[in-house]
């Protein structure tokens, strides 16, 4: 007979708001505020080391983080918001290239603003070229960017002030130079700071002396602060569409499997793509290609949504999009880009 404790151990995690502060701290994520002069690099070694000494006091035996993840580098004179994940969290990185970063910029004008100055920059709103700058880790080619939001706050003498809400990959110090250059008599980048990294914002931010404050007294045994500072890793998904699965059927997905249809419980209807949706709504009598299915526009419709699976307490369980219709009998629902257990 087999001993029970031989049994591979359940692989999901306690629900969020239940984790021990070891749990916490091997799958969160901190709305970190960059200070000006390290790099985010940097910034992240030292998360990842205090962590790691707070985790060998409160859990020899156990793991350290094995890394941390931030949510897109900031240059070092650059300021603000970089919520940094760690842990098992770091699997889950991508997520910050599917939201909207927001900046406050300080356009620095090489002559005095034309009349129209406001009109100008009101130009650069909408979809955009660029071309990253030299100095970038990506190649330069010309590329386009959305800036979703590009507002004026202020101007004094040959200084603005501008609040900019972009796509991810946007280079804000291409887009001050693009900008003085149509005003006529150049620009360039001051100081910048980043307000905004979907779905993280500034009305939260914790610093690194918050951080290391709060490990000293979880190591002491009063982990209050720490659970303000460091939080479960789910919070860093909430912009992501999301699919409710079954228990067993996350049990399945930690060995690699798909999520299949009778294990999602409820599904965003922004998770589903428009071919889906079309697909799902297409009866028997519609017109069939010389296959006999049902044609159909999924090949050449945009790529599909990033999803987030969650079990019904709101334990994360993967990323992946959503491939076929979610109240079928049968068949795979989600398709997974990263299992999170």
């Amino acid at each position: 007979m087999t001993d029970p404790s031989d049994a591979d151990p359940d692989p999901l995690r306690a629900p969020p708001e239940e984790r021990s502060v070891p749990e916490l701290l091997r799958f969160g994520v901190v709305n970190l505020d960059k200070p000006a002069g390290p790099s985010s690099h940097q910034v992240s070694a030292w998360v990842r080391d205090a962590i790691d000494e707070t985790l060998a006091t409160l859990d020899p035996e156990g793991p350290p983080t094995r890394g941390v993840a931030h949510s897109g580098t900031l240059d070092p004179k650059v300021t603000g918001c970089l919520p940094t994940l760690t842990g098992d969290a770091t699997r889950m990185a991508q997520v910050f290239l599917e939201g909207a970063k927001e900046y406050v910029a300080v356009l620095e004008l090489h002559g005095s603003p034309p009349s129209d100055f406001r009109e100008v920059v009101a130009e650069f709103e909408g979809e955009i070229y660029q071309k990253p700058p030299r100095k970038s880790a990506v190649s330069r080619r010309l590329r386009t960017r959305t800036v979703h939001e590009l507002d004026l706050l202020e101007v004094a003498d040959r200084r603005a002030l501008l609040r900019i809400r972009c796509e991810s990959g946007t280079y804000v110090r291409k887009l001050c130079h693009d900008i003085g250059l149509a005003t006529g008599g150049g620009a360039h980048m001051g100081h910048l700071r980043r307000s905004a990294t979907d779905p993280f914002d500034d009305r939260d931010l914790r610093t690194l002396q918050n951080l290391v404050d709060a490990l000293a007294w979880a190591g002491d045994g009063d982990d209050a602060l720490l659970r303000e500072v460091v939080r479960p890793a789910e919070d860093a998904l909430a912009h992501l569409p999301a699919v409710t699965v079954a228990r067993s059927a996350a049990r399945s997905v930690a060995t690699g499997a798909p999520v299949y249809a009778p294990g999602v419980i409820d599904i965003d209807d922004a998770a589903i793509p428009a071919a889906v949706r079309d697909d799902a709504s297409t009866d028997s009598d519609a017109p069939t290609d010389t296959n006999g299915d049902a044609p159909t526009d999924r090949d050449t419709d945009p790529d599909p949504p990033l999803a987030a699976c969650f079990t019904p307490d709101g334990t994360a369980v993967c990323l992946g999009s959503v491939v076929d219709d979610p109240d079928a009998e049968n068949g795979t629902v989600v398709a997974l880009e990263r299992v999170l257990l």
